[in-house]
C-alpha cells in the first residue's frame, strides 16, 4: 500500500564534497525514514580542506525552488543551513510565511570546518530578526551561540545563559550544542521554562565535517514524522554519535560522517542473527560493520 511519507525540506547550500549542507541532509533525510527535498541557496566549491569558492543562487530561483516543491509535494517540517545573504533570508522567510511552514529548524551556520565565513554580519542580523521568529527551534554551537547571545560560553551555566538569550529572539525553543567545550559532548534544550540535557561520549576524531548538518536535518526528520521536540532531540543526538563514531576516513582534512553507519549496523546485527548466534559477542562492532575501509 502506498502511503505518503514524512516530507522533509532542507534550505541550504550544496557542498560540493558530499560532507556538509543539502547532501549531508539528504543522507541523513533518507536514513532516518523521510522523503527529502531541497531548496539550494548557493553553491559551494568545497572539500575535506576547506571551501574554495562560494556561488549565491539567484533569489528568484531560491523562490522558484521553493514554491515548486511546497505547491506540489507539501513539507512536514523544513530546516535551513547555509543563508548567506541578508536578501536570502528575508526570501526564505517570506516563502515560510507565504507556505505556513510551522515546524521549522534553524541552524545558523556562520562558518564552514576550516574557519571560512558564510554568513556576514548583516544577515545573521536578518537572520535573528527576520527568521527566528518563525522558528519552531534553532540550534546553535557554542560559536555561533557566543555570536548569537554576545557572550563568552565556557561551561553548562553558560550555555543555558546563551539559550535564555537567544530565546528573547522570538524563537520558543534553543538547543545550544557543546561539542566544542571539553568534557563529555553536551547538548541543552531550553523550552521557555526547563533545560534538558543530552550528553554522549565524547568520541576523538577529526572527521566531523557536516555534523551541524547533519543533526539539525535529524531533528527536522523526527518532528516531520510526528514525533515530540524531545524525542527528536534524543533520538538526533544518538544519530549523530553514532555517524560520528563510524566517520569515513576520506581525504586530507575533516572527514565526513557515516550518514549511513545506523543501516550497516543494523544488516549487520541481522547477518549475525541468521548465522544462528555463532558469533560470541554479537553486539561487538568494528570498522567493517559500518561499511569503512
Amino acid at each position: 500500500m502506498n502511503r505518503t511519507p514524512a516530507r522533509v525540506l532542507t534550505i541550504a547550500g550544496s557542498d560540493s564534497g558530499g560532507g556538509a549542507g543539502i547532501q549531508a541532509d539528504l543522507k541523513t533525510i533518507t536514513v532516518l525514514g523521510g522523503f527529502g527535498m531541497s531548496v539550494i541557496t548557493a553553491l559551494t566549491a568545497q572539500n575535506t580542506l576547506g571551501v574554495q569558492g562560494i556561488f549565491e543562487v539567484p533569489i528568484s530561483f531560491i523562490e522558484q525552488q521553493f514554491d515548486a516543491v511546497a505547491t506540489d509535494i507539501g513539507v512536514d517540517a523544513a530546516k535551513t543551513g547555509m543563508l548567506v545573504s541578508a536578501a536570502v533570508v528575508r526570501a526564505v522567510a517570506a516563502k515560510i510565511r507565504q507556505h505556513r511552514i510551522e515546524k521549522l529548524v534553524v541552524d545558523p551556520v556562520l562558518t564552514a570546518k576550516d574557519g571560512v565565513r558564510l554568513i556576514g554580519d548583516e544577515a545573521m542580523e536578518t537572520l535573528v530578526s527576520d527568521l527566528l521568529p518563525l522558528a519552531f527551534v534553532v540550534t546553535p554551537n557554542v560559536p555561533e551561540a557566543e555570536v548569537m547571545a554576545e557572550m563568552t560560553i565556557s561551561s553548562a551555566a553558560d550555555m543555558k545563559e546563551a539559550a535564555r538569550r537567544i530565546r528573547r529572539f522570538g524563537v520558543p525553543n534553543v538547543i545550544v550544542k557543546g561539542g566544542h567545550l571539553p568534557g563529555e559532548a553536551l547538548d541543552i534544550l531550553y523550552d521557555g521554562s526547563t533545560y534538558h540535557e543530552f550528553a554522549a561520549e565524547r568520541i576523538e576524531t577529526k572527521d566531523t565535517h557536516g555534523t551541524g548538518c547533519t543533526f539539525s536535518a535529524a531533528l527536522a526528520t523526527g518532528l516531520a514524522l510526528g514525533k515530540s521536540l524531545h524525542d527528536s532531540v534524543r533520538e538526533a543526538k544518538s544519530y549523530i554519535t553514532e555517524v560520528i563514531r563510524y566517520a569515513w576516513r576520506i581525504g586530507g582534512g575533516h572527514g565526513p560522517t557515516n550518514h549511513a553507519a545506523p543501516l550497516f549496523n543494523t544488516l549487520d546485527r541481522c547477518r549475525r542473527h541468521s548465522d544462528g548466534g555463532l558469533n560470541k559477542n554479537p553486539e561487538r562492532r568494528d570498522e567493517s560493520d559500518s561499511g569503512i575501509r
